[in-house]
């Protein structure tokens, strides 16, 4: 194999595929997983690839690293990944091992010219001022206050310039509930 590409939603157009599919909608868990999978799998089987999720494991495969090294996403000033196009709101549903070279062209990390670099100190409960602070933002989610963010999604993402109007309130709003 000669190739790794990492896959990401087609935002914001990819909320409304993936809510209506069959697979969205028949109650069973790990709706997004299995929509990647059933997506993807053909996809690589079409060109003599493999698939790779990091959902699978353990071991996990490691999608951060990976993410890194293709010149498209950074580590954020908050510690998660920032993407050129996507800003905060950078996920990757899979990733294709593929048997030809492909080349990518990097572009210049967002947060270099991003002179306020909001993501900072849009957390209304500063968990990103020692590394991640996990059971503070789970926490902040759990009580009244933290609806913003259940319902709209992370504050800190979302005060990321990039990527801004990508995401949809109720993706956001699936995806914290599954953080939760």
């Amino acid at each position: 194999m000669r190739t790794l590409l990492l896959v990401g939603p087609d935002e914001p157009g990819f909320w409304n595929k993936f809510t209506q599919s069959p697979i969205y909608q028949d109650g069973q868990p790990d709706p997004l997983d299995r929509w990647s999978k059933s997506v993807l799998d053909p996809i690589a089987r079409q060109r003599g690839g493999i698939a790779l999720y990091p959902s699978d494991g353990p071991p996990y495969q490691p999608f951060y690293t990976w993410a890194l090294r293709t010149g498209r996403s950074w580590a954020s000033p908050i510690g998660f990944l920032v993407h050129d196009q996507a800003g905060l709101f950078a996920s990757y549903r899979g990733a294709l091992l593929l048997p030809w070279e492909m080349n990518a062209t990097p572009s210049q990390r967002p947060c270099d010219i991003c002179a306020d670099q909001p993501c900072k100190a849009a957390c209304p409960v500063d968990a990103f001022a020692q590394g991640y602070d996990v059971d503070a933002c789970k926490s902040h989610l759990r009580n009244a206050a933290g609806q913003d963010c259940m319902t709209k999604g992370c504050a800190a993402r979302r005060a990321c310039p990039v990527g801004q109007g990508k995401r949809l309130p109720a993706q956001a709003a699936f995806h914290m509930e599954a953080f939760l």
